[in-house]
């Protein structure tokens, strides 16, 4: 199904669709609001409840939305099938559009597939509608995919392109991006293993595709099948055509010759070293440099001259989140890593401030994933631990070897606010306060951008 651009607007019209996933980032918002607002009969379910999705359904009541009905706290499965005559018109939704998360075998997705009602997801949809000559990148990764995504939307604006930055990005979504792409523009578009899925179905991978590392992550949703989870990102470069642009980080060669994963020997691969030594980059660690080696790559083969790449690099202050540096209060630096959801992202911001006298506060959800080289890092760095509660933190300290061989002092709290409190009370001149959880955000959060804006407010209040 590819349209063309004078087309995608009648592509909507009329259509009925099942959107499901609201969800509080934004994105759902988004394309809702898109969908109904160019003509779609649209339902929106969601398993969470009225209450729980407030803040989204007061932003969709903003804009005074006709063809708009929702299904909450709840799927049915009759909203993902046809009606059968006669007591129906026969008539099922058009499209599914799937939200990022749903589960492997969720019946609905099953149900749907049964009745032959095509699923889409977003950025993969507008991947297929948007105009002809958009050069469209796709970035993914276990890590570094958003700040390669990000490296690569300002060398090209630094280079006087036309340029969105798209796909898992908070508060924005990739639907909407069709009213303002024209032919010659680029959309950057970060694609988490979910949004893939998308590609995957479509049968349709970026023309140009960045994959900057794999590691161990959101195995609670694979069941621990690394291979499953290699599936998924793989659909950033499966189904491209000769000629398209494939970018490796040199890590994701390493980890797909271990799962015995072939991998494409056209593609190029980056690496730290590729970076001249002579660009000092404001975002400090090895992994950062990484990141902007693969940018950099991007780059080379769009055939930008490295003199535009450095500035763009060079000028790079960082991702919110993202080892952000906060304040520094009486000779003690915070920095805020909330997007640190895995160990491995942990023990990169360690290594990337590299002091021993870190104080990190650590912990939240269980993802399904090992925590050991975590904790034999940790020593090396901290000499202070405070944990916030959580069912990954509560599976981390009934690791014995984390207790008995782990020297640092171990602090439990009950709350952020108490945890900052904590680390300031303990914390001496040129100490550095690092919230870094390496664990998901739910339960206490609604997500990881709360967890750290959350942080954020906690930190700016201190006197």
């Amino acid at each position: 199904m590819l349209v063309k651009m004078k087309d995608w607007r009648k592509f909507f019209k009329g259509k009925k669709i099942t959107q499901m996933g609201l969800g509080l980032l934004g994105r759902g918002v988004g394309d809702a609001e898109f969908l109904a607002k160019y003509g779609a009969d649209l339902l929106v379910t969601d398993l969470k409840t009225e209450k729980e999705l407030a803040p989204s359904l007061k932003k969709l009541k903003s804009y005074k939305l006709k063809a708009l009905s929702y299904v909450l706290g709840e799927h049915r499965l009759k909203d993902f099938r046809h009606r059968p005559k006669p007591l129906g018109d026969g008539r099922g939704p058009d499209f599914i559009l799937k939200a990022a998360g749903v589960p492997l075998d969720s019946l609905y997705m099953a149900e749907a597939r049964k009745q032959g009602i095509p699923i889409e997801m977003d950025a993969s949809l507008f991947f297929k509608l948007m105009p002809k000559d958009v050069t469209f990148i796709g970035v993914t990764g276990t890590r570094g995919k958003t700040t390669t995504a990000y490296l690569i939307y300002e060398i090209l604006k630094t280079n006087n392109k036309k340029v969105f930055l798209a796909g898992n990005i908070k508060d924005t979504a990739t639907l909407p991006f069709l009213e303002k792409v024209k032919a010659g523009d680029f959309v950057v578009a970060e694609l988490d293993s979910w949004q893939l899925q998308g590609f995957g179905d479509a049968k349709l991978s970026p023309p140009i595709s960045v994959f900057t590392t794999f590691l161990p992550d959101h195995m609670n949703y694979y069941k621990g099948d690394m291979n499953l989870y290699f599936k998924d990102k793989a659909n950033i470069f499966k189904y491209q055509k000769k000629g398209d642009i494939l970018i490796f980080g040199d890590s994701v060669v390493e980890a797909a010759c271990h799962l015995g994963a072939q991998l494409p020997s056209s593609a190029l691969i980056a690496r730290a070293v590729d970076l001249p030594t002579d660009w000092k980059l404001k975002i400090i660690g090895e992994h950062n440099r990484y990141n902007a080696a693969c940018a950099l790559a991007v780059a080379r083969a769009l055939k930008i001259p490295d003199e535009i790449s450095k500035e763009a690099i060079e000028n790079f202050g960082g991702v919110p989140g993202r080892l952000e540096f906060i304040r520094e209060i009486r000779d003690v630096r915070i920095y805020n890593d909330t997007c640190a959801t895995t160990p491995d992202a942990t023990m990169a911001a360690l290594r990337a401030l590299s002091s021993k006298q870190i104080i990190l506060i650590l912990g939240g959800s269980d993802k399904g994933l090992d925590m050991s080289k975590l904790v034999a890092e940790i020593p090396k760095y901290c000499k202070g631990v405070v944990l916030l509660p959580g069912t990954g933190t509560e599976k981390l300290i009934s690791n014995s070897k984390f207790l008995i061989s782990n020297q640092t002092p171990i602090s439990n709290v009950k709350n952020l606010r108490e945890a900052v409190k904590k680390t300031v009370a303990i914390a001496k001149r040129s100490d550095i306060i690092l919230f870094s959880p390496a664990l998901a955000s739910f339960g206490m959060f609604k997500n990881e951008y709360d967890r750290g804006e959350q942080f954020n407010v906690v930190v700016k209040s201190l006197r």
